[in-house]
C-alpha cells in the first residue's frame, strides 16, 4: 500500500501457536521508505523478508538498496526478518538503547519474556550498529530533505520509539497506541498513557502509522489515538473490576478481565497476564491521566 510517493506500508499476516491444533492469526505492518537509499521501519516476522524484496522490486528498486533498518522496538514480530535482511544487504540496525539486549540475544528475550513459537518468528540476532535517543534526528536523504525525529515513546517496552517524518506528516507508532478489542501488550500502563499523550501533543501529524493498525489520516489519525488511550483505561478499569482481594491469582485474573473485555477465551496466555500485572501494580490508582 502505497502511502506517498517515498512510502510504502507491508501488511504481514502470521500465526501464533498458542495450543496443539490452536493459532492466533495476527498481523503486522512494517514500512519501507525510498529516499537515495531504502530504509525499513521494522521486518516483520521471520520469512516476511520476501514480501519486502519483492515490494522493492516492484517499485524498479534491488533489496541490496536497503542501507538501514530501523526497530521500533525489540518484540518478534518487528525484528523477525532483520538477521535475514542483513545479511542479505549488509544494512545498519538502529534500535533505541533499551531494546539492544534483547536484539543481540533473541534467547535472553525469550527466556524473559516467552512468545509461544518464538523460534518460528525470528530468524536470529542482529546487532545493533546506531542507539537512539529521544530527539535524534536520522537524515535519510540529504537530497530531498527526507528525515525522521526519533520520539522515545516507551510503556509497550522500554525502549519502544515513534518515528515523525516532517516533510510527510508521518508518525509511525509501533506498537505503542492499543487498538479498541484487540489483544493489549505492554509492560508499564502509566506510561504507555503517557507516551500515547506525548504522540497526540506532537505537531504535525498528518498520518498515523501503526504497527498494529491500518493507516488512518487527518482527523481519523487523532480519533484512533484518542481511541488508544480511552482503551487503555477501559482495560485499567476491567482489571480492577475483575481483580478478588481474595485472589491473588494472576491468570485467574486473567481469565476474568479477557471475558470482561469481551476478547476471545484463546488469548488467556501468560503474555496477556504480563500486561495485566502492569495494571495490577497501580490498582489503587483510578485513573491513568489525571
Amino acid at each position: 500500500m502505497q502511502i506517498t510517493p517515498s512510502v510504502d506500508a507491508l501488511y504481514h499476516s502470521f500465526r501464533i501457536p498458542i495450543a496443539p491444533g490452536l493459532f492466533l492469526d495476527r498481523f503486522v505492518y512494517s514500512f519501507i521508505i525510498f529516499g537515495k537509499n531504502i530504509t525499513l521501519i521494522d521486518t516483520g516476522v521471520a520469512g516476511c523478508e520476501r514480501q519486502i524484496f519483492d515490494t522493492i522490486q516492484a517499485h524498479g528498486r534491488d533489496p541490496s538498496e536497503i542501507a538501514l533498518i530501523i526497530l521500533t522496538h525489540a518484540h518478534p514480530d518487528h525484528i523477525g526478518a532483520a538477521m535475514t535482511i542483513q545479511k542479505n544487504t549488509g544494512c545498519i540496525i538502529a534500535a533505541h538503547h533499551a531494546e539492544k539486549p534483547w536484539i543481540e540475544d533473541v534467547e535472553l528475550q525469550n527466556r524473559e519474556r516467552p512468545v509461544p513459537g518464538f523460534s518460528t518468528l525470528v530468524s536470529g540476532p542482529v546487532r545493533v550498529d546506531r542507539e537512539l535517543s529521544d530527539g535524534d534526528i536520522i537524515v535519510l536523504d540529504e537530497r530531498t530533505d527526507l528525515t525522521i525525529q526519533v520520539l522515545h515513546t516507551p510503556g509497550h517496552s522500554p525502549g519502544s520509539v515513534s518515528l515523525f517524518m516532517p516533510g510527510e506528516g508521518l508518525l509511525f507508532s509501533g506498537d505503542v497506541i492499543p487498538v479498541p478489542g484487540d489483544l493489549p501488550v505492554y509492560d508499564d500502563a502509566l506510561t504507555s498513557a503517557t507516551s500515547i499523550l506525548k504522540i497526540r501533543k506532537h505537531d504535525g501529524i498528518r498520518v498515523l502509522l501503526s504497527a498494529w493498525d491500518e493507516p488512518r489520516a487527518n482527523e481519523e489519525a487523532f480519533l484512533q489515538i484518542e481511541k488508544g488511550l480511552l482503551y487503555l483505561q477501559h482495560i485499567h478499569d476491567a482489571v480492577r473490576a475483575c481483580t478478588d482481594t481474595e485472589s491473588a491469582d494472576l491468570m485467574d485474573i486473567t481469565r476474568k478481565t479477557v471475558e470482561f473485555l469481551g476478547l476471545p477465551p484463546q488469548a488467556v496466555n501468560p503474555l496477556l497476564a504480563r500486561t495485566f500485572s502492569a495494571n495490577l501494580r497501580i490498582r489503587e490508582r483510578e485513573k491513568l491521566i489525571e
